[in-house]
């Protein structure tokens, strides 16, 4: 479709006249009514006053239709048929506002914002006409659905070897008791046979106690997971007896990264870098043995100077050195919960500018919104593991090192 010279006439026209507030409103507002206008011809058959025997109707007058753009709102007329409908491709059906500033509403509304200041936004954008109650209930009742879909889909089309499980923590307003309190947002990730990687799923709860992790796990189960070979987390007491109950027969990882932390806890400041440093020799080593023996060797020559970092480790080898029973070609992506981390750094990211969310609802809506787009990138990217070492998982492997959790 292109527009007519008339068109292109009057635009220059406007062009020349130079200066104005309202120029871009107008330009806008001339060209998508021309394309409007060609798009209804191509649908008759015929321009307006035409013969043609491609004519199948006849036009009726238009239907005055506000689009606001962030170019002001532009104030259009929609072609009527005398037989037949017709709503123009360029235009969405029962949507006021274009894709961009649709966005941003929802964004807006999503934070947590009153009906009244996102009205006020829309008006500072160049959207006059500002946005009813009702279409902002609307924009989120679509948002909801689609999170819930996601939160909700099947999980049985493959098996997950490898779960990932991390918590992080927003800020939401309680009503009933009259103050802001902290809730806990849990999230699963897992690795599935073929090596790809998939958002499994997101809840939000007071506290991240055992009940609560166990309530979140079964509901994994009952929508089809299936297949855990390893969970991998940190040492959570909650979250380990959920998973003990809950994965019975798999094997648990407990997150390195998480577990330095804690080792370092017990050891002065001044020689933290020394420790750091030993540990981390023993995860640059490629053979199981050597790991097991280097760790041991780490163990004892803390034993003098740091005897409670020392017994830390003789009581977490088993859970920190799990991964060793796996393909080594997994190892990097197993031996902690770092690629949770950098999605809940995201996840952070967006609920920061939030700071507090109204309620829980509010916080899934977005949270939700923004596992739901990763998860998408996942699905499109390029396996996150080889298939080829993912059928290594078929092979028999060594238990005597990993801490099997059963009830």
């Amino acid at each position: 479709m292109t527009l007519s010279e008339s068109a292109i006439n009057e635009i220059l026209a406007v062009l020349n006249e130079g200066g104005g507030a309202d120029l871009v409103r107008q330009l806008a507002q001339f060209g998508i009514q021309e394309l409007i206008e060609a798009e209804a011809t191509e649908a008759i058959g015929a321009a307006a006053w035409e013969r043609s025997p491609e004519r199948v109707t006849h036009r009726n007058g238009h239907r005055p239709r506000t689009l606001s753009t962030k170019a002001g709102d532009l104030e259009l007329g929609i072609p009527k048929f005398r037989r037949g409908a017709f709503f123009p491709e360029i235009l969405e059906p029962r949507r006021r506002i274009d894709q961009a500033m649709y966005a941003v509403v929802m964004e807006v509304y999503v934070n947590g914002v009153s009906t009244r200041s996102v009205d006020a936004l829309v008006a500072a954008l160049g959207v006059d006409t500002g946005i009813s109650k009702s279409e902002v209930s609307r924009i989120c009742a679509g948002l909801d659905e689609r999170v819930a879909a996601f939160r909700n889909r099947t999980l049985g089309h493959t098996e997950f070897p490898y779960v990932y499980l991390d918590a992080t923590y927003v800020h939401v307003r309680d009503d009933a008791l009259g103050q802001v309190v902290s809730r806990a947002v849990v999230i699963a990730t897992g690795i599935t046979i073929n090596g790809d990687r998939e958002i499994l799923g997101v809840d939000i709860g007071d506290s991240e106690d055992a009940t609560f992790w166990t309530a979140f796990l079964r509901s994994l189960k009952a929508r089809g997971l299936a297949g855990v070979r390893l969970v991998i987390s940190d040492a959570h007491e909650g979250l380990k007896t959920a998973i003990r109950k809950c994965f019975q027969g798999a094997s648990w990882q407990r997150c390195r990264v998480h577990y330095a932390r804690n080792l370092l806890a017990n050891v002065p400041k001044g020689q933290a870098e020394f420790v750091a440093a030993a540990f981390r020799s023993i995860f640059a080593l490629a053979a199981v043995e050597e790991i097991l023996a280097r760790w041991d060797e780490v163990a004892a020559t803390l034993e003098e100077r740091f005897p409670k970092a020392a017994a830390s480790m003789h009581t977490a080898k088993t859970d920190v050195l799990a991964f060793t029973a796996f393909p080594p070609a997994h190892w990097r992506k197993i031996w902690s919960n770092n690629p949770l981390e950098r999605l809940n750094k995201e996840v952070k990211r967006r609920s920061n500018v939030v700071g507090i969310f109204p309620n829980d609802k509010a916080a899934i809506r977005l949270i939700g919104a923004v596992l739901a787009d990763q998860h998408e990138e996942w699905a499109i990217a390029r396996r996150y593991m080889s298939d080829t070492s993912m059928a290594e998982l078929s092979e028999p492997r060594d238990t005597d090192h990993q801490p099997q959790l059963e009830g």
